[in-house]
């Protein structure tokens, strides 16, 4: 079983502030921890294009797109709200991370791999058609999503994230396809943490799941075991798209969940065992956050473990 490992340079060039926790050295420790315990020789190393403008537009607005491209400074640093600035290679990072989600669906529905991992940065799940916040620019995740139902032509698309973040952004832009039939979308996410959303979902056939801080990772299991996978098996999609976000950890300094590097490993297997029952294993795996770089690392480790099958 082939894995693809995406990543491109421009990951490591965006940053918002020396004291930032959405830093480049996020992307460089997991990769660090994937090559030391040699996992990438069991993937396929990819370098991440660029998204068109014709991807992007699915799920974004020519608005959205205008300003960040006015945003976008020379040098130094333009501001999008409080949390979230963009540097001279913001714009080109954004674009290859949602690009690497592009190539990694084409990839995984041509059958040149079975599954995909992204380790790239900006993160997306928080950006909105018509807005970018919350460290995000590009939702990576919807444009991936969209591109497999308007280009692939697939029917069912399952978006599933774990972020300790609610995905408004995703949640927003599937909205209309989540209500059509063609996509669902099920999370988790700490109430009410940052966007402060997503107890009431936008469409009905959205499985939001909201889990009271300092609860652990069997909360995260009884929501994943008891809504998440039923959902899913009833809906069959035919392609598994996540938005892996690792900040539910118990390390993580932005959150108040306390979820371990075992809990990823379950919740991936899960994930694994819906794909390998609708869709031939078809997965891929973005990064979304994760902000304590060591637990970062492990918990992404433990991630990529079960898709490559070393688990």
């Amino acid at each position: 079983m082939t894995v693809a490992y995406f990543t491109h340079p421009s990951s490591l060039q965006h940053e918002m502030g020396r004291e930032h926790p959405e830093c480049p050295d996020r992307v460089r420790v997991i990769d660090d921890h994937l090559r030391s315990h040699g996992l990438l020789e069991f993937m396929q190393t990819e370098t991440a294009p660029a998204a068109s403008d014709e991807a992007i537009l699915r799920a974004h607005s020519k608005r959205l797109v205008a300003e960040l491209e006015q945003t976008s400074p020379i040098q130094g640093y333009g501001s999008i709200d409080g949390d979230t600035t963009m540097n001279p290679f913001t714009l080109d990072a954004a674009r290859h991370a949602a690009g690497a989600a592009l190539r990694a669906t084409d990839m995984v529905l041509s059958g040149q791999v079975r599954r995909a991992f992204c380790n790239v940065r900006p993160p997306g799940h928080h950006a909105e058609r018509d807005q970018a916040m919350g460290f995000c620019f590009l939702n990576s995740a919807a444009i991936a999503v969209l591109h497999a139902l308007e280009v692939h032509g697939l029917k069912r698309v399952a978006v599933v994230d774990f972020d300790v973040h609610h995905g408004n952004g995703t949640e927003e832009i599937l909205c209309d396809a989540c209500d059509d039939g063609r996509v669902l979308m099920v999370s988790t996410f700490q109430h009410s943490l940052y966007p402060g959303n997503g107890v009431t979902p936008l469409s009905k056939k959205t499985i939001n799941v909201p889990l009271d801080p300092y609860s652990k990772g069997d909360a995260m299991r009884d929501a994943v075991a008891l809504e998440w996978v039923p959902a899913l098996n009833v809906f069959k999609p035919e392609l598994i798209i996540v938005s892996a976000g690792f900040d539910a950890h118990r390390d993580d300094p932005l959150a108040m969940l306390g979820w371990t590097e075992a809990d990823y490993l379950w919740i991936t297997q899960q994930l694994v065992a819906v794909a390998d029952a609708h869709c031939e294993g078809r997965i891929v795996s973005t990064l979304e956050g994760g902000y304590d770089l060591q637990a970062l690392a492990r918990s992404a480790g433990e991630h990529v473990k079960v898709l490559i099958g070393a688990d």
